[in-house]
């Protein structure tokens, strides 16, 4: 019999059927209701940063664990970007081998605590579970036990340490310490490369750092993952700029033979409307970083950020939920979201809309910024909005906003964050005239292999895709590292 596209989707068709009549057999299993984690009180964690998710108890986690039943085909894993063995760590949870978890975990993710408390499991992993897929039902908590076997580990005092190569003497520059940086550099020293990371910034962590709140992503859980890539060999320079204190014709000479490029996407946009340019207007990058990496917040400190009583935020996503969050923690009496579109349109996790209503973020809906307005220094102190109502789909297949005309309306504001998207850090390209990129920005890249036109030259994350998930950029990373092992080991055996 010819093996045709039909008969393959018979056979899977049949699988499902007969893993179901296996699977179903399991009934304690089916019946379990999903585990839902703890949170600390929205009155009391508006007041400082905080973490809001507590993570699971030791018998929550080997409960959701027992809800996982162990399908024969296991299509969460390919809902997972870096590809982990989600069924294999489970199952160690339930056999209460926390330790061993989390063994597992790092066996793909440099960043395993990292991803369980920002990844979108419920759009990847998650979304990829048996329960959501045939039965309709919540998918197993994979995000909720990720995070906890990692924080076991962490807490238990007994980090262990992938296993690495022996040193091969390659040297290779990793430019940029976000979550793609970071996921190369690991899979790199576990081949037995030298490897060094490149961060601009003081800090290492990239968006990890700058980005994201401490609410949702405590900076020593970063450290923590960063210290393991120390132990496995990686080396780290903050406070360099390739393409300023060095260029890659520099570092080529000390010796690099191929780099990665993973300098993300760290230029904001702005919306280009009347009185943009006024006091208090800022971007959602600047007040992120200046409050995460620069202690803005301390009104004593050298760079203290502006942040105000009524507070917009501009946008609709989960760096917009972070910056309006952010601006509530910093003393806002009315911290609102500015959004084009309808809730349901809203690119944010649900989980951080959730939280931002929680915490009293007022949501204005299908209204869009048009003017700002200033007093006599200059200061933001109003702003026009219009009414938008949806159209036809676009591109990204939502509703088109189309504004209404007659329908503005002033708001009193004394500060405002847009946050309506990134371009890539043009450092680099601008760099490398030889390099190509996309009218946006981007490096161009081959789909498969992430390498660029320069051949020693391969990147991914924001810089290539524009402006994504740590998840996406972390699976950049891996497919990168791989590539890139396979091309120097060409290149030497030739």
């Amino acid at each position: 019999m010819a093996v045709t596209k039909e008969f393959l989707k018979a056979e899977r068709e049949q699988s499902w059927r007969v893993d179901i009549r296996g699977l179903m057999k399991n009934k304690d299993r089916t019946g379990l209701a999903r585990v839902h984690m703890g949170e600390v009180n929205p009155d009391e964690r508006i007041l400082s940063n905080i973490e809001v998710n507590k993570g699971l108890e030791a018998d929550e986690a080997v409960n959701e664990a027992r809800r996982c039943l162990d399908c024969p085909d296991p299509t969460c894993i390919s809902g997972c970007p870096v590809e982990i063995n989600i069924p294999k760590f489970i199952k160690r949870i339930e056999q209460n081998e926390f330790l061993e978890a989390a063994k597992v975990l790092k066996e793909t993710s440099a960043l395993p605590a990292v991803c369980g408390r920002v990844c979108p499991q419920e759009k990847q992993c998650e979304a990829k579970c048996f329960y959501q897929l045939k039965l309709k039902k919540e998918p197993v908590a994979i995000g909720h036990l990720e995070r906890f076997a990692a924080d076991f580990e962490r807490e238990s005092g007994k980090m262990s340490v992938p296993d690495v190569a022996a040193g091969n003497g390659i040297k290779v520059g990793v430019i940029g310490s976000g979550p793609a940086g970071l996921t190369f550099a690991g899979d790199m020293a576990k081949l037995g490369y030298d490897v060094t990371v490149f961060e601009a910034l003081h800090e290492i962590g990239g968006v990890l750092k700058y980005g994201i709140p401490e609410f949702r992503l405590p900076n020593q859980i970063v450290d923590v993952e960063i210290d393991i890539l120390r132990k496995m060999g990686v080396k780290f320079e903050n406070n360099f700029i390739v393409g300023r204190t060095a260029n890659i014709e520099d570092l080529k000479e000390e010796g690099y033979q191929a780099f990665f490029t993973g300098s993300g996407a760290g230029l904001p946009r702005f919306m280009n409307i009347p009185g943009e340019n006024y006091i208090g207007i800022l971007s959602s990058n600047e007040y992120l970083t200046r409050v995460n990496l620069m202690d803005a917040a301390n009104p004593k400190t050298d760079t203290p950020v502006v942040s105000g009583k009524n507070v917009a935020v501009i946008g609709g996503g989960n760096t917009a939920m972070d910056s309006v969050r952010t601006a509530k923690r910093l003393g806002a009496d009315r911290a609102m979201i500015i959004y084009r579109r309808s809730m349901d349109e809203m690119p944010a996790r649900v989980e951080e809309i959730k939280h931002a209503q929680e915490e009293g973020i007022e949501f204005l809906n299908l209204c869009n910024p048009v003017e700002y307005f200033a007093d006599e220094t200059g200061r933001v102190n109003r702003m026009k909005v219009q009414k938008m109502e949806l159209g036809e789909p676009d591109s990204s297949g939502r509703r088109r906003p189309v504004p209404m005309e007659g329908s503005e309306y002033d708001i009193d504001v004394d500060t405002v964050v847009v946050s309506v998207g990134v371009s890539p850090n043009p450092l680099i390209p601008n760099s490398l005239p030889q390099l190509e990129t996309t009218k946006w920005g981007t490096i161009v890249v081959d789909e498969e292999k992430l390498q660029s036109s320069i051949p020693e030259m391969f990147a991914g994350g924001d810089i290539v895709r524009g402006g994504a998930t740590v998840i996406l950029a972390m699976g950049d990373g891996r497919n990168a590292a791989a590539s890139m092992h396979t091309y120097l080991q060409e290149k030497l055996n030739s």
